[in-house]
This record gives structure tokens, C-alpha cells and sequence, in this order.
């Protein structure tokens, strides 16, 4: 576990206290009920196909269109498996809290003071944000690596906001400041 800060502010920030909370997840456009149909369509289709070239003798060719719907569920099933990771983080006054959580629940937690922590954004022409990442005394930790340029885009400036905010000493110090 990384820190720059002491245990005690560390215990207190990790959720309670943040004025900016956030939790990213990788989006995946198709659902349950729409794997369950292309895996219906595919399946049909191959079968269907495979009867064909059973038909005229060609019958290695059947097994491989089996092979083809068994290599396309396994694609599926692996990217439903990535689907479960998801960064959290959480910004207060004394504390900038990340924790990536992997497919397999393994968990990896930062904190950066958030007086040091910069917000790095890397952008490339057109394509908008590539990519984000929290630096601190020379150390940089990517965050939200599987977000589509928009949504890094918009992320990438409500923690931009929440980081400034609490080099203010959080939200309640801004808004009372004329």
C-alpha cells in the first residue's frame, strides 16, 4: 500500500469525510439477455452451416463451426470476467483515496495528500483524453484506464474540480470565501 499520509488521516478519509466520491466501471454494452441471443443466433447459424457441408461430405468442417460458437462464448465469458473490476476513489480535505479492485478482487490501495496530488491528463489531437493519472512527490497512478475518451474527459474535470477544492480545504471553504 502507498501513502503520503499518516495512518490517522489515512483511517478517516476512506469514505466518510469525502466530498468527491466516485466509482468507475467498465462499460459493457451487452447485457445478459443479449449474450444469451448472439450466443442463440451464432449457434443457429453455424449448426445450420455445418449441416450444409455435412451434407455434401464435408464433414470436419461441421466440428469446426462447433469450434467457431465454443471460441466465441469463451471471448464473452472472459470479458464478463474483466467486467467486475472497478476503481473507486474518494477526495476529502486530508485525504485522495484510490482503490482498484481486478476481476479476481484482488485490491490495491493509494492515498496522496491532496495539497501534493495533481491531476496528469494526457491528450492526443482529436481523440480527446487518452489518459489520467494522479501524481504525487515524482509517483503517478493511471486512473480510469478503461473509460472511453468522453467519459475520462468529464471525469477528468469533476476531479480536476474535487482535487482544487480540497487544496481549499474542501467544498464548505469555497463556498464561504467571497
Amino acid at each position: 500500500m502507498a501513502s503520503d499520509n499518516p495512518p490517522e488521516t489515512r483511517a478517516a478519509s476512506a469514505g466518510e469525510g469525502a466530498f468527491f466520491s466516485a466509482r468507475l466501471t467498465p462499460h459493457r454494452s451487452l447485457g445478459p439477455g443479449g449474450f444469451v441471443a448472439l450466443m442463440g443466433a451464432t449457434g443457429a447459424v453455424c449448426f445450420v452451416s455445418g449441416l450444409a457441408f455435412l451434407a455434401i461430405g464435408a464433414w470436419p468442417v461441421f466440428w469446426f463451426f462447433g469450434l467457431d460458437v465454443l471460441i466465441v462464448y469463451v471471448a464473452f465469458r472472459l470479458n464478463y470476467h474483466r467486467a467486475r473490476a472497478y476503481e473507486e476513489i474518494h477526495v476529502s480535505a486530508l485525504d485522495v483515496h484510490l482503490r482498484r479492485v481486478g476481476p479476481r478482487g484482488a485490491v490495491q490501495e493509494f492515498h496522496f495528500n491532496p495539497a501534493w496530488a495533481r491531476l496528469d491528463v494526457r491528450r492526443i489531437g482529436g481523440e480527446g483524453v487518452v489518459g489520467l493519472a494522479l501524481v504525487s512527490h515524482g509517483r503517478a497512478v493511471d486512473v480510469g484506464g478503461f473509460l472511453n475518451p468522453p467519459d475520462r474527459e468529464s471525469f477528468a474535470d469533476a476531479l480536476a474540480a474535487a482535487l482544487a477544492a480540497a487544496r481549499r480545504g474542501g467544498p464548505s471553504a469555497a463556498a464561504a470565501t467571497p
